[in-house]
């Protein structure tokens, strides 16, 4: 009863200091046979490196805030079982089953959002930076190293976008932002359009990249271009692509593709190839 008693003048001053217990419940971690973090965290144990380390809290940021400490558990792939995590002051591991006489629970607070552990908590570090069913969902780990290697790799990732933005001819440049602007690019001056370009480039330089790369936005852009034209239409029930001068059928829509992909697609073959040609010397 006496324990008890305890607990809940803890819990009290908590909440009278401002504190916010961010995890109510119970919270179990699965991982699939599929899913490589089992063998990254006997990888990272291998290789821990003894060093302070910084944490922060994700999204808002209370004056205090406390994260579950006990009651929390790991699913061990290796052993087949979840096993129940701990932070105490006076144990050598985190896992409740390894833990040997008394438990003293240590809380763990983040204040202004963030939480230094020294060097010397070593297994408080491992508890946040391997095994917390919360980590990466209510907080992250501090790593300015891996943080700094992914910004120059998306400062590269813009740049080669922006490059090839430059370069792009007014065709593949068109072919491009239809994707994004559809057929408002066939209203835009030269000007107008390799600004947004460039803008799109640089706002999603993935995206872009994989755009350019991609043989069938040139061949859907000239669909489009052909079919606003009226050089060949699109039936009403978007089944089938017909000249625009008689109707004569040119192609068949299959079911469930868009039907330009599937144009873009029919271009590459022997009759669309010469339907191509045909369209082209209309364009010109």
């Amino acid at each position: 009863m006496a324990k008890k008693q305890t607990k809940a003048a803890v819990k009290e001053t908590v909440v009278e200091q401002g504190f916010i217990e961010v995890v109510e419940q119970p919270v179990t971690v699965t991982q699939t046979a599929t899913t490589p973090r089992v063998n990254s965290i006997e990888k990272s144990k291998n290789t821990w490196e003894i060093k302070d380390r910084l944490y922060h809290l994700k999204g808002k940021t209370p004056l205090s805030s406390l994260m579950k400490a006990s009651n929390v558990y790991y699913f061990d792939e290796e052993k087949g079982h979840e096993r129940e995590l701990k932070n105490t002051s006076n144990q050598r591991t985190c896992f409740v089953d390894e833990m040997v006489g008394d438990q003293r629970l240590e809380h763990i607070i983040f204040r202004n959002g963030n939480l230094v552990v020294p060097k010397n908590k070593v297994v408080l570090q491992q508890l946040l930076s391997l095994y917390h069913p919360m980590k990466d969902i209510l907080y992250e780990e501090d790593k300015p190293i891996v943080k700094a290697t992914n910004e120059v790799a998306y400062i590269e990732l813009e740049l080669e976008a922006l490059n090839a933005a430059v370069n792009l001819d007014i065709d593949m440049a068109e072919a491009v932002m239809r994707v994004e602007l559809g057929s408002k690019v066939s209203e835009m001056s030269s000007k107008e359009l390799k600004r947004d370009l460039l803008l799109y480039a640089k706002r999603n330089p993935a995206l872009f990249l994989e755009l350019v790369n991609d043989d069938n936005v040139v061949l859907r852009n000239f669909g489009i271009k052909a079919t606003e034209l009226n050089i060949i239409k699109l039936s009403s029930d978007q089944r089938h692509f017909m000249w625009g001068s008689n109707d004569r059928k040119l192609m068949t829509v299959p079911f469930d593709e868009h039907p330009y992909s599937a144009l873009a697609q029919w271009f590459k073959t022997d009759e669309g190839m010469e339907v191509y040609t045909n369209i082209e010397k209309r364009l010109s």
